[in-house]
This record gives structure tokens, C-alpha cells and sequence, in this order.
């Protein structure tokens, strides 16, 4: 897979985030905020990101916070 180097939009990043993994993206204060299910999703998101767009993940998202689990 070969890196898109240059100017990326944002959104652009988050879309193509969004369709390859089984993330929700959260908006606060119009900032996304990437929630993942556990550290190895985190890690592979992080890797993609940075493989994909030579971006880190915080540069792309406020910030990244883990789900918690449902009680159900």
C-alpha cells in the first residue's frame, strides 16, 4: 500500500478510518474523537494512519478514548 503524501483533509482521513475499521467516531466542539475497543485495534489504527496518510493519529483526531463495554 503506498502513502498519500501532501495535503490530506481531514475528513478525508476519518472516512477512509471509518470504513476499514470498526471504529465510532465522536465530534465535540466540532473535533472527531476516535472511540476503538481495545489497545490492538488502537495500535493497527495507529499504524494505518501513519502507513496510509504519514499522519499520526492525534494529528488527525483531538484525542482517542477506549469503549466501555455495555453491562448487557
Amino acid at each position: 500500500m503506498t502513502a498519500i503524501r501532501g495535503i490530506v483533509e481531514q475528513d478525508y482521513i476519518i472516512e477512509h478510518v471509518q470504513r476499514k475499521f470498526q471504529c465510532t467516531v465522536l465530534w465535540c466542539e466540532g473535533r472527531a474523537c476516535l472511540e476503538y475497543g481495545s489497545k490492538e485495534e488502537l495500535d493497527k489504527l495507529a499504524e494505518y494512519v501513519r502507513s496510509r496518510f504519514d499522519k499520526e493519529l492525534l494529528d488527525v483526531f483531538f484525542t482517542a478514548v477506549e469503549s466501555i463495554p455495555s453491562d448487557s
